[in-house]
């Protein structure tokens, strides 16, 4: 049985808004699951809803089996880390991963030997003195967590928690918050609008876009198997390039270049006759010069970008522009023609008119 379950959640505010439509997903004891998707998907919202600081309008959300609808935020045994770290200024980094427990009329003695065993963990046994405005971004988000930690609570929920901190801030934090989740075993759901985020921490990723669940999977099988054009293009960075033609004869034109579709589809192109298609490929999934077994287009590059471990090309194919990741070594030459393939099985096709993945 799943440990948290939600069976067609969804919620409607008073004034009609629908925010989350029929949201449903399973999670097992000690999952980290990340909610991911642009601002106003409907993200934060579930999280709240699970949280018990959201009325769920309609549907069930079960906590082993049992429904949770009716209980607050303690009886769900859940402990939130929220965007704004909401730290007690006036209190020290010891008092305020404290607070819980003395809330709880927990014993001193008990208290002080899970403060000081969450410090070390969380690297802060030497900031426990200091007041929170003396410590950096990352310090405070850690006191945060760790203020939510030491309830030793089942379900660990995180909105945003990354998103006020700086680019290597982030990167550091990511991978404490995935050793902390590691350590204490909790089920662990964390909201985040980076799909980057997602792909590093989550066991599993939830893609959301206005209110509904698009796809749910690993960060793999979202990466290389997504559903529809807008996991394609919302999972990798940078996004998957798309193209859009009308099939003609079993063919479509990307810029100036005919493009046989029946080397990808075989004889299912005839479904799609006087059909619009989206073609799409990864920036990654290329390879300049002539390849066998591939789709072989010409390009001019308008811009280049150098990432150190990579360059992003950026090209203009007739009235079709598109960016390639190369490696930095074969980075091309700005307002000159290149030649690249696109293997066939690196090609993605979606239905125009759906969106939906072509199998």
């Amino acid at each position: 049985m799943a440990y948290l379950t939600l069976k067609n959640v969804n919620k409607i505010y008073p004034n009609g808004f629908h925010a989350v439509h029929n949201f449903n997903l399973e999670m097992d004891r000690g999952e980290f699951i990340v909610f991911v998707g642009p601002s106003g998907c409907g993200k934060s919202t579930t999280l709240r809803m699970i949280a018990g600081l959201e009325d769920i309008s309609n549907g069930d959300f079960l906590i082993d089996g049992k429904r949770a609808n009716e209980q607050g935020p303690r009886e769900r045994g859940v402990a939130m880390v929220f965007q704004s770290y909401a730290l007690y200024p006036q209190m020290t980094v010891y008092d305020n991963i404290a607070f819980g427990l003395e809330l709880q009329g927990a014993d001193e003695d008990y208290i002080d030997e899970k403060v000081r065993n969450t410090a070390r963990i969380l690297g802060l046994t030497e900031y426990l003195d200091r007041l929170p405005r003396a410590l950096s971004g990352g310090q405070r988000q850690r006191v945060a967590i760790g203020r939510a930690l030491i309830r030793k609570v089942g379900i660990f929920l995180m909105d945003e928690p990354l998103s006020n901190l700086d680019a290597k801030q982030r990167v550091t934090m990511r991978s404490e918050i995935t050793q902390i989740h590691r350590e204490t075993g909790a089920t662990t759901i964390y909201v985040t609008h980076d799909q980057t985020e997602a792909m590093t921490m989550a066991d599993r990723i939830v893609v959301m876009k206005d209110g509904y669940v698009q796809q749910v999977g690993t960060p793999r099988e979202l990466y290389f198997d997504p559903v529809n054009v807008f996991v394609a293009g919302f999972i990798g960075e940078p996004p998957m390039n798309f193209v859009r033609d009308t099939v003609s004869g079993g063919k479509i034109k990307i810029g100036g270049t005919v493009i046989d579709l029946s080397k990808k589809l075989g004889s299912k192109i005839s479904e799609y006759e006087g059909k619009e298609i989206v073609f799409g490929y990864r920036p990654e999934a290329i390879v300049l010069g002539e390849k066998e077994n591939a789709y072989v287009l010409p390009a001019d590059v308008e811009l280049t970008e150098m990432l150190g471990d990579t360059t992003n090309v950026y090209i203009k194919m007739a009235d079709v522009q598109s960016i390639l990741k190369v490696d930095p070594h074969d980075t091309p030459e700005v307002d000159t023609g290149i030649t690249f393939s696109i293997p066939y099985e690196n090609v993605y096709l979606f239905d125009g008119k759906t969106e939906m993945v072509i199998k």
